[in-house]
């Protein structure tokens, strides 16, 4: 299972000089555990290297090791000087903040992909991919293990974070036998379990739980194609006063309405851009079909897109202007 791959990127990262971690646009808790998990590596390597998010990565993930030494200032970015570039769970090139740099990367200069998404494009000199895994966290591990790299306590609290995150604590479909194997043997080797639920899952203020509580009001059913959805107005989140980051995991906790074909979570971001998350358990839907249509992507069960856009309510129901 990828053996090869993971040990030509084993040798990449050993003959790099300097070396650039970079992971996708509003980071969630896999992207940077991933990210932590390989620096960590990289110190006990004795490389130089740069953790890089375009976006700045949510305070509730302080908890992870290296989290300080994320860069999220393009202005402090000499992208020339790396010659090993690696690119964690973004899904595709659009989504690492770099399309540009990397696309009209150096001769010298190679790049790693490491994800769990399903291909939309190559641009990889090194592809490593394998979608049936739960999270990238998960091929972080598989890369540690096949060349027989030790787990030490920092790295097993990395990949408990990531593939907690994106499993909704190992209650979503796409844990499978191997992720829960991981995930104790990630325990065994130290791994914080209830740090990472308090920073995680369990850090919602009272004005997240509230906001929380607006989304699930606003929530209806397509009976035509017995599909839920809900939105969330960004006048609502700024009168609420909750953050960013308590939004997260909302589409995942809705997708366990059951009965139901799909969800669709609309908010918006900001005036004039709306995110959409997509989420199915129903046998033979892709969700990542119409998100490709809207110019995103993710897994057949789990998808994502971003649309500009205002949403608003008339006599009729909710539509995006």
């Amino acid at each position: 299972m990828l053996i090869n791959e993971y040990i030509k990127a084993h040798h990449k990262i050993i003959r790099a000089k300097k070396i650039l971690l970079v992971a996708h646009l509003k980071p969630d808790g896999d992207a940077i555990s991933s990210l932590c998990a390989l620096a960590d590596l990289l110190t006990e390597l004795k490389k130089d290297f740069t953790l890089f998010l375009k976006d700045a990565p949510p305070v509730q993930y302080h908890f992870l090791p290296y989290f300080d030494q994320i860069n999220s200032d393009y202005k402090n970015l000499n992208f020339s000087s790396y010659d090993l570039i690696i690119v964690l769970d973004s899904g595709q090139l659009d989504r690492t903040g770099l399309t540009e740099e990397i696309k009209n990367r150096e001769k010298n200069q190679y790049v790693i992909e490491i994800d769990h998404h399903p291909k939309v494009y190559d641009y990889a000199d090194l592809e490593i991919r394998f979608p049936e895994a739960a999270a990238t966290a998960e091929i972080i591990y598989y890369f540690f293990k096949a060349n027989n790299i030790k787990i030490n306590k920092k790295i097993a609290n990395c990949i408990l974070t990531g593939i907690l995150t994106d499993t909704g604590n190992l209650l979503y479909e796409n844990t499978s036998k191997e992720t829960v194997k991981i995930a104790s043997e990630m325990l065994i080797r130290g791994a914080k379990f209830p740090l990472i639920l308090e920073n995680t899952s369990r850090n919602k203020s009272l004005n997240g739980m509230k906001v929380w509580g607006k989304i699930m009001s606003n929530l209806k059913l397509n009976k035509k194609y017995n599909f839920a959805y809900a939105v969330l107005k960004y006048e609502d989140i700024e009168k609420s006063g909750a953050s960013d980051e308590e939004m997260e995991g909302v589409a995942g906790f809705l997708s366990n309405l059951n009965g139901v074909k799909g969800l669709l979570f609309l908010r918006e971001l900001k005036p004039g851009i709306i995110k959409g998350s997509l989420r199915t358990s129903y046998p033979g839907i892709n969700v990542s079909k119409l998100a490709g249509y809207l110019g995103g992507g993710g897994h057949p069960r789990a998808s994502g897109f971003t649309i500009p856009g205002k949403i608003i309510e008339d006599k009729n129901g909710w539509k995006i202007v």
